[in-house]
């Protein structure tokens, strides 16, 4: 049916790569690019020999010049960006001049400073508009299925959603005092950002982990969650009408918080250039060398994840909630595709956006959030490739006090 430029060779391109390979009704052809080929070629290697046909090349994501080259010859219908959220803008370029629908999984954000938002991309609406191709921004597990959730609660269940708490929780141990199950760059500038929640038309801003609850998460247990800023907040806020409040929250262990407090007391997390014998190094970026690669811990973890949001609002008149969530098995996913389940939850939706653009079903000129289509058959996709939902409609409530706490003292 189409075929897919996918840049990136990572953890969450690799799950996204295994089941383009299962979907081959859909993906006829794909094409795996990165900086580094010998990646691609491995991921070609394992996966060859299937209906699908699989093809490698070397690409540098923050080159234009070089990505036009490579999808004119290439040829592909849709480009699925796997890469780092640095280089959403570079491959959004290279898709307008290549008239090429386009898909990701993280909103842009520029290297020297740890900004969220969906600013810079959504200012391409109008060029994307007139060369009549799609760009579908956030098609992971948050922001992606959060966004089709909240889509499906307010098509199916609800007149209007007036409070949204996205709950993220990964309840998987990996066994080392210290590792993050992404990206360490990008994990880490999330997490020591300052948190916001949107409320009444407003932004309110939190110190880094501030406000604690702890939730008892269906098939993992008690946890101690935080609130963080997270991108989806930002397009959900505008696109989810009569919208009163949405927060996130995501948790962490002791063990996590208490070494990533030391880190960012020395400088270790900083994203500010130093000089360091003659060379100017991102102490961030050494941090992220010297720390597990996140594509390494799927062998070692157990435990599950829980991802999903809880609604409330109305329904003819009556107050209604409603909670709808995934729960994903590390070690059923590494078991299935060799990655852990953080890695899964994101590169399941990424292959799910895709095919969803490639087979039509989502098919509208411009720049668009997942939650601004039509929610159904991508929840149907949801239960065939892996990642299974479930409805709760008297779920425990997040508490609403503004009670916070200050036993994360982070300091950026």
């Amino acid at each position: 049916m189409g075929k897919a430029l996918i840049i990136g060779a990572g953890g969450v391109a690799s799950v996204a790569i295994h089941k383009c390979v299962q979907n081959s009704e859909v993906f006829e052809e794909i094409c795996i690019a990165s900086r580094t080929k010998s990646k691609c070629d491995e991921l070609k290697a394992k996966l060859d020999g299937g209906k699908t046909k699989i093809t490698t090349a070397q690409v540098d994501a923050n080159n234009v010049d070089e990505l036009i080259a490579l999808i004119e010859e290439v040829k592909p219908d849709i480009v699925m960006n796997l890469a780092l959220p640095y280089q959403d803008l570079t491959i959004m370029d290279a898709c307008l001049a290549t008239k090429t629908h386009y898909m990701d999984t993280a909103n842009y954000e520029p290297e020297d400073t740890a900004k969220f938002e969906y600013k810079w991309q959504w200012d391409y609406r109008e060029r994307f508009e007139k060369a009549g191709i799609t760009a579908l921004l956030g098609s992971g597990f948050d922001p992606g299925v959060t966004g089709v959730f909240s889509a499906y609660a307010l098509k199916h269940h609800f007149d209007e959603i007036e409070y949204i708490d996205i709950l993220d929780c990964n309840g998987g141990d990996h066994g080392y005092p210290f590792a993050t199950n992404f990206n360490p760059e990008i994990n880490i500038r999330e997490v020591s950002a300052n948190g916001r929640y949107w409320e009444n038309g407003e932004w309110v801003e939190t110190e880094p982990m501030e406000i604690k609850r702890v939730y008892n998460f269906p098939e993992v247990g008690e946890k101690d969650m935080y609130l963080l800023y997270h991108e989806e907040l930002e397009s959900l806020a505008v696109n989810m009408p009569g919208l009163k409040r949405i927060r996130f929250f995501m948790t962490f262990g002791e063990s996590y918080l208490t070494h990533l407090r030391a880190l960012e007391n020395v400088g270790m997390t900083s994203i500010e250039p130093i000089e360091f014998e003659g060379q100017q190094i991102i102490p961030l970026q050494f941090l992220k060398a010297v720390l597990p690669d996140p594509a390494t811990l799927g062998p070692r973890t157990v435990g599950k994840t829980n991802i999903g949001c809880i609604f409330r609002g109305k329904k003819d008149g009556i107050d209604k909630t409603y909670y709808v969530y995934n729960v994903c098995d590390h070690q059923a996913c590494y078991t299935e595709v060799g990655s852990q389940a953080v890695s899964y939850t994101t590169g399941v939706p990424a292959m799910i956006g895709a095919a969803m653009i490639l087979t039509g079903k989502w098919n509208k000129p411009g720049v668009y959030n997942i939650e601004e289509f039509n929610p159904d058959p991508f929840m149907e996709e949801l239960n065939k490739w892996g990642l299974p939902w479930v409805e709760d409609f008297n779920p425990v409530l997040v508490d609403d006090e503004p009670a916070k706490t200050k036993e994360v003292e982070l300091v950026r």
